[in-house]
């Protein structure tokens, strides 16, 4: 008797989980409609497991303003000094470049030894004059008691009186040179007019120097401004304690208009504005550029321009709602400022919009607000 062989079993295929990568065409057919609803929900489910982004926010603002034409100007000290020698003399030290010096402080300073010893014989002069005057007012006392008593004539009396009055006048005119030397002494330290740094040595010791000679240029690094030109056609639109936007290629600020100009340049149909630098943080003589209005200030909403996500034929920004998710908001911009700009679109003021974190967010999307 044959013995039969043990028929073989069933192995069945184990069960595997269906991902976009395995839903291929023709698996797609076999699963008919099924495979169709899984696609179609796989990137909903996978957007739902997608992590919270961490983003930061700023606030959508109403601000005043306005388009702006971007004019040259140049940063400058409102305290620029030239000091010049007043005394003639022989130059014996002059400060470097770049010391710093206070109100007050010396520069430079010439040979005195001549108006030294000038002093000296003009203050013997004072002493004698001075002692001329005494005797002589002592002699118009004599005379005076003599005269009562008719021991003397009354023109030794007119006489001495006369005398007195003549030394009084010659020890003002001695103490009057006395002083004008002292003045020169004085002036033969030439001193810093305001708080500032040599930035540069015309003159060095030794060179002899004339009433008048440019010596060293002194500037005040604390008090910059800046100065700029605009066209005349949008003089009316800048006003005094105006903010405008400065930039360079490095930076951006703000500076406060201080005065304008009313007077036009005839040939060239140009305004003088000066500002004052809000920030000092640019050196004198760095050119720049200024934002003039070229219209009056509206009322208008702005975001930061970091929040503006550029896509072609698309601009959006992403608002942050009350429970932490992203949504997508298509705007049109409009003027702008050095940090802002104007957009028109379905959000309002005091929304959040993102700022960092926005370029791989996606619609619907939770995020996480990061502080500062």
């Amino acid at each position: 008797m044959k013995k039969r062989r043990p028929r073989p079993t069933s192995r069945r295929r184990p069960y595997r989980m269906m991902t976009m990568k395995t839903l291929t065409p023709s698996l797609l057919r076999r699963t008919g409609v099924l495979g169709l609803a899984l696609a179609l929900l796989a990137p909903a489910w996978a957007q739902d497991q997608m992590p919270p982004a961490t983003v930061r926010v700023a606030q959508a603002e109403v601000r005043p303003m306005a388009p702006v034409t971007w004019v040259p100007g140049t940063v400058a000290s409102r305290n620029d000094a030239r000091l010049a020698a007043e005394v003639e003399g022989r130059l014996n030290t002059v400060a470097d470049v770049g010391t710093a010096v206070a109100a007050g402080d010396p520069v430079a300073t010439i040979e005195d030894t001549a108006l030294r010893l000038r002093r000296d014989e003009l203050a013997a002069e004072v002493e004698r004059a001075q002692a001329q005057l005494v005797f002589l007012e002592a002699e118009e006392k004599r005379f005076d008691r003599l005269a009562q008593s008719n021991l003397a004539a009354a023109t030794q009396l007119e006489q001495t009186r006369a005398d007195r009055d003549v030394a009084r006048g010659d020890l003002a005119v001695a103490r009057s040179r006395l002083a004008q030397n002292e003045d020169q002494l004085a002036r033969t330290v030439i001193r810093a007019p305001f708080d500032g740094v040599v930035v540069e040595r015309v003159m060095t010791p030794g060179e002899r120097v004339i009433v008048g000679s440019t010596v060293v240029r002194v500037v005040d690094q604390a008090h910059l401004e800046v100065i700029a030109r605009a066209p005349l056609e949008y003089y009316g639109y800048v006003q005094p304690g105006q903010r405008l936007d400065l930039r360079t290629r490095a930076a951006t600020a703000q500076a406060v208009v201080r005065t304008v100009v009313a007077v036009g340049d005839l040939n060239t149909h140009q305004f003088e504005l000066r500002l004052d630098l809000l920030e000092q943080r640019f050196p004198v003589g760095q050119t720049l550029r200024v934002a003039v209005p070229m219209a009056h200030t509206e009322e208008l909403l702005s975001v930061p321009r970091d929040a503006l996500v550029l896509r072609p034929g698309n601009i959006s920004v992403f608002v942050v709602g009350a429970d932490d998710t992203a949504r997508q908001v298509p705007v049109t911009t409009g003027v702008g400022t050095a940090d802002r700009i104007a957009v028109e679109g379905d959000l309002r003021g005091g929304d959040r919009v993102v700022i960092r974190g926005n370029e791989r967010l996606q619609p619907g999307q939770s995020v996480m607000v990061a502080d500062g």
